[in-house]
């Protein structure tokens, strides 16, 4: 099993809609992420940081199954207002490099 985590950040005044979109996300994007192999997916906000982190069987073949699904592209696309993702500037990948794990 491996496992991804990202960040990103809640624009300002955009919290509770961010809340609301996540609290009514589409059924079809919960299939996307089905047939990515995604489970465990979870997001915390703490402020207006938002740390997301979920759990697949190859984070290469989740990242291509989101990348290439029209639903996922709508879905960023709706967000765009809403939060920024942070991204590397050099590989422009969202995952955060783990450095500590305990079972």
């Amino acid at each position: 099993m491996e496992r991804f985590a990202w960040k990103g950040t809640v624009l300002p005044g955009k919290i509770e809609e961010y809340k609301r979109r996540h609290a009514q996300i589409w059924p079809e994007m919960t299939e996307v992420l089905n047939r990515a192999g995604v489970h465990n997916y979870t997001i915390w906000l703490a402020g207006h940081d938002l740390f997301g982190y979920y759990e697949c069987e190859s984070v290469d073949y989740a990242a291509r199954v989101q990348a290439e699904s029209p639903v996922v592209a709508r879905w960023n696309e709706s967000m765009q207002g809403i939060m920024r993702m942070d991204y590397d500037g050099r590989t422009g990948e969202g995952g955060m490099e783990r450095v500590f794990y305990h079972a």
